[in-house]
């Protein structure tokens, strides 16, 4: 009876704690969907605090996969394939490097540099409000960098957008096509983690229990987006690299 009792208070922790972990997968999908990111950066804390961090990293990646896959599909007409391609060249070589390198890595100190990083680039946005518009081929090294810190600290989404910004596109031009680069980063941290012994039964099944959610914010997101103004949308995005980047320096 003991041992009924002790399974029963381990079936409601889990289903509690995946409440929880749905709940937040769903809010922060929406919210990807109209900025087109932030999602991944707000979600890592609350995976840390359920799961711990290296549960958390590949687990977020498996949420992500689903959550960019279904914003590159609802937007699927807007896709700029050349930057995507680009974004590919540079991202899936060092997305794999950074997954293998993820038992070992120091995060704390590449978290707060992205931090400073990412509030210095609304500044520089601000006191440059027509920056020079980056080059297809630039993309690569954009994606090199997102990828490596993708693979080390599950999402750096904000780091990619001031370049897709600069380039010039808003609202589904830019959701598709950064959801569509970084999907490609996502299924190489996969094989990475995979490879590096990651993805562990635990890790999937949380995954595929938290992918309905995260598709639900997707679409609501659509919904949502399509009724912004540009200038509000900027705004928006930019409001979201300070908060990503007050919370990498904090340390969450």
């Amino acid at each position: 009876m003991d041992c009924l009792r002790q399974a029963g208070r381990v079936t409601s922790g889990l289903l509690g704690t995946l409440a929880v972990a749905s709940a937040a997968a769903f809010a922060l999908a929406l919210l990807s969907a109209v900025a087109g990111f932030g999602g991944g950066v707000l979600l890592l804390p609350v995976f840390t605090l359920l799961f711990g961090l290296r549960v958390a990293i590949p687990m977020l990646t498996l949420t992500q996969l689903s959550s960019n896959a279904a914003r590159v599909w609802l937007n699927r007409v807007d896709l700029r394939w050349p930057l995507i391609g680009w974004f590919a060249a540079g991202a899936v070589p060092l997305a794999f490097a950074g997954g293998l390198m993820l038992a070992r890595a120091p995060l704390g100190p590449l978290q707060r540099l992205l931090g400073v990083f990412l509030i210095g680039v609304v500044v520089w946005r601000r006191a440059n409000p027509h920056p020079f518009k980056p080059s297809d081929p630039a993309f690569a090294g954009v994606g090199a960098a997102s990828g490596l810190g993708s693979a080390l600290l599950g999402s750096v989404g904000p780091l990619t957008a001031p370049f897709f910004l600069a380039y010039g596109l808003t609202r589904s031009a830019y959701i598709g096509t950064e959801a569509a680069s970084a999907l490609t980063m996502h299924l190489t941290k996969i094989a990475a983690y995979g490879a590096g012994d990651l993805l562990t039964p635990r890790v999937l099944l949380y995954g595929a229990a938290l992918t309905p959610a995260t598709l639900a914010g997707a679409w609501v997101g659509k919904k949502i987006v399509g009724r912004i103004s540009d200038r509000a949308f900027i705004v928006l995005v930019e409001f979201g690299l300070l908060a990503a980047g007050a919370l990498f320096l904090a340390g969450l």
